[in-house]
């Protein structure tokens, strides 16, 4: 059926009516999506939502390291956190210091990018299992040297966070305040979705330069075949180093935006947990594919979510509790994941070229094994 869509699709993008009509009904339904949100599901939705934002925006730098450059990174959720803290450090009554947003976010971006170089370059031959093995510790030291980090000197409170971290203010304007306009209520909730979306639309418009671009295509051809991208002359260490550092900087600029939306952080918020999410995000949606990855990060922030609603199900249907819906909640969730994986291996909406690679090793293999089949009968 997805297959059935995207042809639909590719035959009707060649009509130009047809692709205004769709980004204009598209921009449309963005700019009223909170409203319509907040007077249906309630302004909790809405705040979903703004999560929901911010996880794109994490999925998406991690597709430039996991999804072009080939390069399994189970510890991304660090750069999220460096982010985040510098911006608790830069803003809040922790070091008496209040820093406005325009100077902190690209400092968030850059010193999360210097992270990610700190990463890449002990790891330049790695790949697979043992570069998963490395990052996933890398995620972790940070997490414990962030939670260990109030002895001798008290730098990020430890474990208990930090907490009054400034709210984001842009030309004047506090996003923790609910505004009134045309007589129409603007919560922070709104204001901040707003706010993520315009960072998310930049980041798309980055990813899909970078993807046709010549950076682009040499991270494809490292995932293809590193030792043949060497021999054609791409310099595979700066390349990688570039696609740990981007990846990175996208991290810390959503992690900035976190704590300022959040107003407190803690350790607890960038355990190994969060990283294994994000990279099921780009799994689910299609590693590769900028749709694939949005679809995969609405999906897997709004579906957990949507399901603690089984509690009520059960005691409108039963007349009470039987199964506690945490518990239900996370076997609907693993259970959803391993069907997908079972008939959608490449994702929902996977790349053209991986959903090539997947139908030629399915087929090879079923070449394989017709060939032992035709060998056990003679």
């Amino acid at each position: 059926m997805i297959a059935k869509l995207q042809s639909k699709w590719q035959h009707a993008k060649q009509d130009r009516r047809v692709v205004y009509a769709t980004w204009i009904v598209l921009a449309l339904l963005l700019l009223l999506l909170p409203f319509v949100t907040g007077m249906t599901l309630g302004r909790g939705w809405v705040r979903i939502i703004d999560f929901a934002l911010l996880y794109i925006m994490l999925a998406l730098g991690l597709n430039i390291v996991v999804g072009y450059a080939g390069l399994l990174d189970l510890g991304y959720i660090a750069f999220y956190a460096v982010g985040a803290y510098l911006y608790a450090l830069l803003a809040s009554p922790q070091f008496g210091l209040h820093w406005p947003v325009w100077a902190i976010l690209p400092l968030g971006a850059l010193t999360a990018g210097l992270f990610g170089v700190l990463l890449g370059a002990p790891t330049l031959k790695l790949r697979g299992d043992y570069l998963a093995i490395v990052t996933l510790g890398f995620g972790e030291i940070v997490r414990i040297f962030l939670t260990n980090l109030n002895a001798p000197y008290n730098i990020t409170n430890g474990p208990q966070g930090i907490s009054r971290i400034d709210p984001i203010v842009i030309a004047g304007v506090d996003l923790h305040r609910t505004y009134h306009l045309f007589g129409l209520s603007i919560p922070s909730t709104y204001l901040y979705y707003y706010l993520f979306l315009s960072f998310c639309l930049a980041i798309i418009f980055v990813c899909v330069r970078l993807q046709d671009s010549r950076i682009g295509r040499a991270w494809v051809a490292i995932r293809e075949d590193e030792i043949a991208a060497s021999a054609m002359g791409i310099n595979t260490r700066n390349i990688k180093l570039l696609a740990f550092a981007m990846g990175a900087s996208f991290g810390g600029i959503s992690g900035g935006l976190f704590a300022g939306f959040q107003g407190f952080i803690s350790p607890e918020s960038f355990t190994l947990f969060e990283s294994i999410i994000v990279v099921c995000m780009i799994v689910l949606g299609g590693m590769g594919n900028i749709t694939g990855v949005i679809l995969g990060a609405i999906l897997l922030t709004v579906f957990p979510e949507a399901l603690r609603y089984l509690g009520e199900l059960q005691r409108l249907v039963f007349g009470q509790i039987l199964v506690d819906p945490n518990d239900l909640r996370l076997l609907i969730f693993g259970l959803a994941l391993v069907l997908i994986m079972i008939f959608r291996p490449s994702g929902l909406l996977p790349s053209v070229r991986r959903e090539r690679e997947f139908a030629a090793d399915n087929s090879s293999v079923l070449e394989q094994e017709q060939e032992s089949l035709y060998d056990q009968q003679r």
